[in-house]
């Protein structure tokens, strides 16, 4: 037994108060030390939440822009509507914005309707969401979080120019799911105020967000943030700036192990996803994650954590979800990943 002085720090959050656990990994059982703060980031699934913040401690959030009207960047502008903040939803074209902004009001009427949200919370909803296809647009207001597709140079040239439209006060995020928080603040005049936050899909309904402080992260920018979720009763894990975070990090031998156990024709993904349903108590196997997900943005985030862990075995792609991918397979939002969709 290790005395409070021999135990290392978290390696996903640099907690203190850590114990060693065991996990399964590329066939192999690891050990490692790590807080029950990250233990416990999977039970967040079933957490209902409690607001234990204030108004006055947000410090004032209460208007947010969302850069990118994908499916995450949607789901983000949902979260902040249905919890009363005013949002900007911004994207690079007047028909894709429409749409999806479209989707957004849709998907607030069917809360309505089955009263996940009041009446009173669905038309302030509405009011409160503005479109824009200018990132001026987006200049003075509290929060900015970035939704755009998982390409680093994407990221770091519109962080850039967010940088030069925004306040100074205005928090910046990233929705990355793999890329260094540190290495967007360090292109910022104002550094400081950039932070990580990671949602996870759907995001109205997904409670657990990984707030990543970066190395020039200043306390107070990841005090307003913590205290913004807790607010608007979401489960905020504070984590640190390394490679995947702490849920893909962990993640990735979920999809891994299923992909191989598949393709050496030890079972069917659908055995697998069944199995991992009912005896795991997942909501969703990793096969019909992947579908949900994108094929193509769970292979780059695995790619990603690959390449940051110098070539770590254990993160290797597999080449299955590559051949999903030159076949256009991609899941949901092509019709046809490792299920048929309609």
């Amino acid at each position: 037994m290790l005395s409070e002085k021999e135990k290392p720090t978290c390696p996903f959050c640099d907690g203190k108060n850590v114990e060693l656990y065991s996990s399964f990994g590329t066939a192999q059982l690891v050990r490692q030390y790590y807080c029950q703060n990250c233990k416990t980031v999977f039970e967040s699934i079933r957490w209902s939440g409690t607001a234990d913040a204030s108004p006055e401690k947000t410090q004032g959030i209460q208007t947010v822009g969302v850069v990118g009207s994908g499916t995450i960047g949607s789901g983000i502008a949902q979260t902040f509507l249905q919890s009363g903040l005013s949002v900007t939803l911004y994207d690079i074209e007047d028909e894709t914005l429409e749409r999806n902004s479209r989707n957004i009001i849709t998907n607030i009427e069917k809360m309505k309707v089955k009263g996940k949200i009041t009446p009173e919370q669905a038309e302030s909803a509405n009011r409160n969401l503005k479109v824009s296809t200018k990132l001026t647009d987006l200049s003075g207001l509290d929060l900015i979080i970035e939704a755009v597709p998982e390409i680093k140079s994407l990221k770091i040239e519109l962080f850039k120019k967010l940088d030069a439209v925004s306040d100074p006060e205005t928090i910046l995020a990233t929705n990355t799911s793999s890329f260094s928080v540190t290495e967007f603040a360090a292109n910022l005049n104002h550094p400081q105020r950039m932070i990580g936050i990671h949602f996870f899909n759907p995001a109205p309904l997904m409670p657990l967000i990984e707030i990543v402080k970066s190395q020039l992260t200043d306390q107070t920018t990841i005090d307003r943030t913590r205290d913004l979720f807790l607010l608007i009763k979401k489960r905020p894990v504070i984590c640190k700036d390394t490679p995947g975070f702490i849920v893909n990090r962990i993640a990735r031998s979920f999809y891994n192990e299923s992909l191989r156990i598949v393709d050496e024709g030890l079972v069917t993904h659908e055995k697998v996803d069944r199995i991992m349903k009912k005896a795991g108590g997942f909501k969703m196997g990793p096969f019909e994650l992947q579908d949900l997900i994108g094929i193509d943005i769970n292979y780059n985030t695995t790619q990603s954590l690959f390449d940051n862990f110098q070539n770590e075995s254990r993160f290797k792609p597999h080449y299955l979800q590559k051949e999903m991918i030159l076949a256009n397979r991609l899941g949901r939002k092509t019709g046809k990943g490792f299920y048929k969709y309609e």
